[in-house]
């Protein structure tokens, strides 16, 4: 599997990330597959299909500096920041569940191979001790299937709680154990840092790797501009929020 990078060190928006995956699927995933990590300052992801008020918080995502973004993929809404690890996967296939089967093994496996007892569900998470560590959502393109997904390395968990909680849902001392209560974090598991943690992953799974140029960023950075109209993020009938 080749582990795609960037020309430079640049910090990026969620949604360019997404456009990269996109392209990536469109324009180089022709041979071996595609696989890449990246992280983000506060942010919020939606599934394609969920209504943005109904899962978003967004008096709290913008009185506290957390960006939203709506996927092209299903599933759920989800909090990131730079103590999560979000992970990408281009591969050429149309089929959903052996691609999904495929990407949800080596995930397990890689875990696994750290000692951990990760598992997989039904529901395309990645448990620890029956405790959600990764969550992950499928969408393809012709001739072209994108997995991705994040694993809770560790996280704000006030944000967490808050960003993707309707306002009236108050944060308290309650709300707080229950979530910790159903998922884990990986620092819980390994002594390894965030960046060991990075580097490990990609030497596991990846043999070789290939460098973006500057014009691949600009055609990137020109499909981003889709994830970033307000008619995607709002939906066409909510544009006034």
């Amino acid at each position: 599997m080749i582990y795609l990078t960037l020309p430079d060190a640049q910090e990026r928006r969620l949604s360019f990330y997404l456009a990269m995956e996109e392209y990536a699927a469109r324009q180089l995933n022709d041979g071996d597959d595609l696989f890449f990590l990246w992280q983000v300052e506060p942010s919020v992801i939606f599934g394609r299909n969920q209504v943005i008020e109904r899962e978003v918080n967004l008096d709290y995502c913008r009185q506290h500096g957390i960006q939203f973004y709506r996927r092209k993929s299903g599933g759920g809404c989800v909090y990131a920041d730079k103590s999560n690890v979000m992970m990408s996967y281009i591969t050429r296939s149309d089929e959903v569940t052996t691609t999904f089967s495929r990407y949800m093994a080596m995930v397990t496996a890689v875990l696994r191979d750290l000692g951990l007892a990760a598992t997989s569900t039904e529901h395309n998470d990645v448990l620890i001790g029956g405790r959600k560590v990764s969550g992950n959502a499928f969408y393809h393109i012709p001739g072209h299937s994108i997995v991705h997904g994040t694993l809770l390395f560790d996280t704000n968990m006030e944000h967490m709680l808050n960003a993707i909680t309707p306002p009236q849902t108050k944060l308290d001392k309650h709300g707080v154990e229950s979530v910790r209560q159903r998922i884990t974090l990986l620092k819980e598991h390994t002594d390894l840092t965030i960046d060991a943690f990075k580097t490990y992953i990609r030497e596991r799974l990846c043999d070789h790797s290939f460098e973006l140029t500057r014009i691949d960023v600009q055609a990137i950075t020109s499909i981003e501009k889709e994830y970033l109209n307000p008619s995607f993020i709002y939906g066409k009938e909510n544009l006034s929020l």
